[in-house]
Order: C-alpha cells, then structure tokens, then sequence
C-alpha cells in the first residue's frame, strides 16, 4: 500500500479527522499512478473516439462530471448530454493527437492539460486547449471534467 504524502492526503486526513472526531478514521488509500499511465488515459479516450459509439466515449467520464466541449457552446453534464454532443462529433470520424502535454498527479486525482489536434475524416483540422481532470474510482481512472476550446486565430 502507498502512503499518501501529497497535499491533497493530507487534506483527506484532516476531512477524515473533522468528519469522524478523531485522527483513527479510515481514509481512502491512494492508487499510484505515473505520469505515463495517466498520459495513457488520452489513448483510451481517443480509441473510444474510433469505435464511433457515443456510449463507448461517455463510459470514460465519471458519472458526476462535467464536458465543456470544443464545437459546442453547452456544458454537458449527464451521461445523455454527453452521448448527444459525442454522436454529433463522431461524425466527422475525428482522429485526436497530443502536440503538448503537462501532467500532474496527485492522490486518487490527475490532471492532463495541453495542447491536441483532430484531424477530420475530410480533411478538415482542429486545433485546441485541453484539460482532462481524472479521478480514482476505486477501480479504474475516469474522467470527471474535460475542457477544450479551440486555439485562437492568429497564435
């Protein structure tokens, strides 16, 4: 078992003490994970993208999550939401590739931020910002919130 060094363990000890009333309480254990294994999650997210099933991509999200999307203006925030704006996107069969990427990991939660570009099935290509939040649900990384917003004209 790993022990929890980070900032925000510690902070999960001290919620534990306040929740509980004494410094015995259980907490969660944290999962350890590399910069590469998280690195990793872009992958099966983007492989999810070339299956083109909306279900498949919106499995890689946390069930409380949020998907601020590149080609829409809507939060997306349930699992219906999510599967809409993914079957309208699928349909330009995208193709996502990392031109920079910053990685953090802290206890039960990472984050991955950059820079990404798709390539459309015609030709088309979209730059943008990224920034995958996960976290540890005991069982496998998800997805709790993705932003992405196009690069902007001129850089």
């Amino acid at each position: 078992m790993q022990t929890c060094l980070s900032r925000s363990c510690a902070v999960a000890v001290v919620l534990g003490v306040a929740v509980h009333g004494n410094a015995h309480a259980k907490t969660e254990a944290c999962h350890p994970a590399s910069e590469k294994q998280i690195a990793s999650l872009f992958d099966r997210w983007n492989d999810s993208l070339k299956t083109g099933d909306p279900a498949k991509v919106a499995a890689n999200y946390a069930p409380r999550s949020i998907l601020l999307p590149t080609v829409s203006n809507k939060p997306r925030l349930t699992v219906e939401e999510k599967e809409d704006y993914f079957r309208h996107f699928l349909e330009h069969k995208p193709v996502g590739t990392i031109d920079f990427r910053f990685v953090m990991v802290e206890c039960n939660s990472a984050i991955d931020a950059g820079l990404y570009t798709f390539k459309y099935a015609d030709g088309t290509v979209v730059k943008a910002r990224y920034t995958f939040t996960y976290g540890w649900n005991g069982h496998r990384w998800l997805i709790t919130s993705h932003h992405s917003s196009k690069m902007p004209e001129g850089d």
